[in-house]
Order: structure tokens, then sequence, then C-alpha cells
């Protein structure tokens, strides 16, 4: 019984060191790459101003919503005003405006039209000319996510802001 109770005392200690050695928190590997967050990403370090990958990019074309909701917020009204001086020094481009909705309740194809407009009038207001700007409310077609949880259908609430060189159908 003593023999046992000494072996066990041997595993448990031998399994405390081995323990004790892979939570220790020296480094003594050193990295193979540099940590350099700031580095550029290959295939964006020729992106020209004023197209359209700038605008993804650097402005942003996406505007969310809250639920049951096509009231702009102060975080989409920030995006639009972004939008807005971006569009003002690149009047060459036109904007199609697609809204989203996936809102429980709601008539989502009408509340995706809603969303679309209030983005449209915002712009407007900014000084964008109505011309240069369509909207269209697509309901629950072309979700981002198909899910029960709350969080996550609020990326389906949303205005895509698409630029195009002509019309094409609303």
């Amino acid at each position: 019984m003593n023999r046992m109770i000494e072996n066990t005392r041997r595993l448990l200690a031998a399994g405390l060191m081995v323990l004790a050695a892979s939570c220790s928190t020296s480094n003594t590997l050193a990295p193979s790459t540099p940590d350099i967050t700031n580095t550029e990403v290959a295939g964006f370090q020729n992106v020209q101003p004023g197209s359209e990958e700038d605008f993804i990019l650097n402005v942003g074309r996406r505007t969310y919503f809250t639920q049951g909701s096509a009231a702009l917020d102060s975080v989409a009204k920030a995006t639009l005003d972004t939008q807005i001086a971006w569009l003002a020094k690149h009047p060459r481009w036109l904007l199609k405006l697609q809204g989203f909705a996936d809102d429980p309740g709601a008539s989502e194809t009408a509340l995706s039209q809603q969303r679309a407009d209030a983005v449209m009038d915002y712009l407007a207001a900014g000084g964008i000319d109505r011309n240069r700007m369509w909207a269209k409310g697509y309901g629950k077609d072309r979700l981002v996510r198909d899910c029960p949880d709350t969080a996550c259908r609020s990326q389906n609430r949303r205005v895509v802001s698409n630029l195009r060189d002509e019309r094409d159908e609303p």
C-alpha cells in the first residue's frame, strides 16, 4: 500500500512539473516574421483614389439599422457623411442603394425600401444630386447571415451603396 501511495505521489509530481513547464510565460522561440500590424496587404497597394476599391476599402458602403426601423442613428449618419464627402470629390459615379430587411413581423420589402429611401434622402440633403442615385428594397433577398441569433440577424438590416458607371435596373 505504501509503495502504491509513493508511486501515485511520483506520478502527480511529474504531472505537475509537466504542467508548470507548459505554462511558462517565457518565450524561447523567436517569431519567424516581425509583428507588424500596419503592413500593407498584398493586392491593396495600388488602390487608386476615386476607384470603386477606394470607396469600398476607405469609405464603407454599408449602413446598418435597428430592428424594425428605417431611422438613421449617429453611426449610420457618420458612415453616410463619409460617403457624401467621397461622392462630392468623385462626381462621375452613380449610386445604387440596395435596401435589405430581416425583421420578424415586418413587411420586409416595404421596410427595406424605406431604409434605401432614408439613405438616399440623407445623401441628397448632404448635397448629392438625386439624379445620381436610385433606391430599391429587396426584403430578405441576399441575406448576409441566415441565423436565428439577434446579433447575427442585425447584419441583414442594411443598405448597401454600390457604385455604378451607368444606371441599371432599379
